[in-house]
């Protein structure tokens, strides 16, 4: 029976602590975001860039080639980078369509500066966008392209980060309107699978200087309320008059 409750404690601070650690990601993802990182972006090349009919319209032949729809992927060049071919976000994305190297990477594309000439970078961009599209939908997809596949299965398919939650809204109800469909109709959700609320185009940031609990410095500390035959789950009674198993104790002051 000890041997239970010893296991079932630790069970409990385990998982505790996994979630301060995701926590604690999070954290470091938002360090990053803010620019806080120190590895050098990534430098356009000198020179004059196409004129923006000419990259339009290579943004339109690109999509017709990968059978994407031609409106969505406008939208999300507007997004990304408002059809500056030189354009680099502060976490390194390059290009028209905003194109991280890792992704480049998987589609061929191993060199940061090819991502600057706009032929690679649409290319590369609308088939990623394209593969996305077949995996997830256009809602859930144009949130992967801007936070990542991974982001998208860990808020269980609705990524709540403010920034892709602005840029969502924006690639979306600029694409809705090309085709004369109210962005927070029925019809608009039928189309991309999710719904689009004025508050997303107002997601904000967490306010600066709040504070994430970090994992080495979690203290908890469990004491058992019932006797050892009450804490088998087995035995355990349920009701009005039933008490919880495990109680957490208050912390003790800081002097």
């Amino acid at each position: 029976m000890r041997w239970f409750v010893t296991n079932l404690m630790l069970i409990v601070v385990i998982g505790l602590a996994a979630s301060v650690a995701v926590a604690g990601l999070a954290q470091a993802k938002a360090a990053t975001d803010d620019g806080s990182a120190a590895s050098p972006l990534p430098t356009p090349p000198a020179g004059a860039v196409p004129s923006r009919a000419a990259l339009k319209a290579l943004v339109e032949r690109t999509a017709k080639q990968y059978g994407v729809e031609v409106d969505l992927v406008d939208a999300v060049v507007i997004a990304e980078s408002g059809y500056d071919p030189h354009a680099v976000s502060r976490v390194g994305a390059v290009g028209l369509m905003q194109v991280m190297p890792e992704t480049a990477a998987d589609y061929g594309v191993h060199s940061i500066e090819a991502l600057f000439d706009p032929e690679i970078n649409v290319r590369t961009g609308v088939r990623h966008l394209k593969r996305l599209l077949g995996q997830f939908g256009i809602g859930k997809a144009v949130m992967a392209y801007n936070a990542g596949e991974g982001a998208l299965s860990r808020h269980n398919g609705f990524i709540t980060y403010p920034e892709t939650q602005r840029y969502t809204y924006r690639v979306l109800t600029t694409y809705l309107r090309r085709k004369d469909i109210a962005p927070h109709s029925q019809e608009a959700r039928a189309m991309t699978g999710i719904s689009l609320t004025p508050a997303m185009a107002k997601a904000s940031e967490p306010a600066r200087g709040s504070r994430l609990i970090q994992p080495p410095r979690l203290r908890l500390r469990i004491r058992p309320t019932l006797s050892d035959r009450a804490l088998d789950p087995g035995l355990h009674s349920s009701g009005p008059n039933s008490q919880p198993m495990f109680k957490l104790q208050p912390p003790k002051p800081i002097n």
